[in-house]
């Protein structure tokens, strides 16, 4: 059996390196933004537009499609791909954090997480051998283990702090889901991830890390920050778990974040990215550009004539002013939205663009600094735009 899918290294700049990953629906140039479509589409956005302004693959969310529709239609309709008509990449996330995070109607041991719908109260058992028919059924390429997402602790390896202890506890049972998962999975053609845990502990992380390659998968994924760590230290745990795994293996962060943060992660070493924040802030009004973040409601904008980014080659920047776009959200036509998330994703996936380039180039750092720049300066920033933060 050929191997689901391979990865090669082509350059590196210090920890930043390129690659070249290839799928059985098409090769991903990393490091490579995902545009989440949870429910099996990147709100407002159609696959054409997708696909024109560089997206290479797409994020769907196992539990969400595992409610509504079902992951039995999805593969009665020829999986994601044919239900979806992207024909690209996909890879599913597992749905653990969406799960875990139903604090209140769930409940998590050994055998899986036991959690009432949001839909309609029935209650739901989703077990790593679940997990794994779900995301077989989805058919995407690329699937994720079932992993226990735990709030980081205050105090990240004190033996005594029990947030600590019910982290050990979270991480130690994600490794043990994750030999599930290894076993049960059994969709040709689909790879499938390991996912690091451990919260803000120096050890924990190493350990899951340590773990997860033992058990041994097509990539590795860090899991469980963004929650509330700041940028230094994210950087110093993605680090340190990267010395852990394998060099030649893809390396995912989860659901980070600004684009000061995924130029931090590229430094560190990751290949691939999602979050909702670009299509999210969208919908409203934060546009992201080259000198800084638009809050296009503001009144200032009523009747500027300049496009969003003057340096963006996205569809909305080329054809549509500042001004129409901020009327079209301020009365909540969703043309508005939709043609902010255009602009929004091709800057993240441009920022991707511009990270190859530059690692190829041997500059990647000049990158690193002028976008770090913009997260603390107003400067050359146009009027009405604020820090990337």
């Amino acid at each position: 059996m050929t191997d689901p899918i391979t990865f090669e290294l082509n350059a590196r700049d210090g920890g930043a390196r390129t690659g070249r990953l290839a799928t059985r629906h098409g090769v991903i140039e990393t490091p490579a933004f995902m545009p989440v479509a949870s429910y099996g589409a990147v709100r407002g956005v159609a696959p054409d537009e997708l696909r024109a302004i560089g997206a290479q693959l797409l994020l769907a969310n196992t539990y969400h499609l595992h409610e509504r529709p079902g992951e039995e239609l999805i593969a009665s309709q020829g999986g994601l791909h044919g239900f979806t008509s992207w024909s690209g990449p996909w890879l599913s996330d597992s749905g653990g954090y969406q799960v875990t995070s139903l604090s209140e109607r769930m409940k998590i041991d050994e055998e899986g997480v036991t959690f009432s719908s949001p839909l309609d109260g029935r209650r739901r058992l989703i077990t790593p051998e679940r997990a794994m028919e779900i995301q077989g059924g989805l058919g995407g390429d690329i699937a994720m283990v079932l992993d226990e997402c735990q709030p980081m602790p205050d105090r990240g390896d004190s033996p005594d702090d029990r947030a600590t202890l019910r982290m050990r506890v979270a991480t130690e049972r994600t490794l043990r889901w994750a030999e599930r998962c290894r076993r049960a999975h059994d969709c040709e053609g689909q790879a499938l991830f390991g996912i690091v845990q451990g919260g803000s502990s120096d050890a924990l992380r190493r350990e899951s890390a340590r773990g997860t390659a033992a058990i041994g998968f097509d990539g590795y994924a860090h899991g469980g920050l963004g929650l509330g760590e700041n940028m230094e230290r994210r950087r110093e745990l993605v680090a340190l778990a990267n010395e852990e795994l394998p060099d030649a293996s893809p390396r995912y962060l989860m659901g980070i974040g600004r684009p000061e943060d995924l130029v931090d992660a590229v430094a560190a070493g990751i290949d691939l990215f999602d979050c909702v924040l670009p299509t999210r802030n969208a919908r409203h009004g934060v546009l992201y550009t080259s000198e800084g973040v638009l809050r296009l409601r503001n009144a200032r904008f009523r009747d500027d004539a300049n496009p969003v980014d003057p340096a963006c080659d996205c569809p909305t920047c080329r054809t549509y002013s500042r001004a129409y776009l901020r009327h079209l959200l301020v009365i909540g036509e969703m043309l508005g939205a939709r043609l902010a998330s255009v602009h929004n994703l091709r800057f993240y996936l441009h920022l991707m663009e511009e990270s190859r380039s530059a690692i190829a180039a041997g500059n990647f750092e000049a990158l690193r600094s002028r976008i770090r720049a913009l997260r603390g300066s107003r400067a050359g920033a146009p009027p009405g735009s604020e820090p990337l933060s």
